[in-house]
């Protein structure tokens, strides 16, 4: 099911409107930005191949990683890949599930967590 890139960005508006307040508190410094597809060069720095969907990509220093000398760095960014969304969803409520779940996932690497870590709790 594909949306026009206007409602792909409100889903992913009312996604992270719905994330709780301390979360929401902890993503200062972070950019959700929707792109069409990954590029090779995303795909490649994942260490997904052209045969596997990457929906979402988080770049930027985890918190865990952070130092006392952080400071007047470009923001974090989530990239959401709208194409890559929609392609494994057959319905709009498909669609915003994936969203969230994709935005959590990544709000999880922020956090410092590991692939290992959000498929244990669910967010693989």
């Amino acid at each position: 099911m594909a949306l026009s890139h206007e409602e792909f960005r409100q889903l992913v508006a009312l996604a992270i409107a719905s994330l709780p307040p301390q979360v929401v508190k902890r993503l200062a410094n972070v950019e959700i930005v929707v792109k069409v597809r990954p590029t090779s060069e995303e795909l490649a720095m994942t260490g997904t191949n052209r045969a596997e969907t990457l929906f979402g990509l988080y770049t930027g220093i985890p918190l865990t990683k952070r130092s006392s000398s952080y400071g007047m760095v470009l923001p974090d960014k989530i990239t959401l890949y709208q194409r890559s969304i929609e392609e494994g969803c057959r319905t709009k409520e498909e669609i915003q599930m994936q969203i969230r779940t994709t935005l959590l996932h990544e709000i999880g690497h922020h956090f410092g967590l590991s692939e290992d870590e959000l498929e244990q709790v669910g967010y693989e």
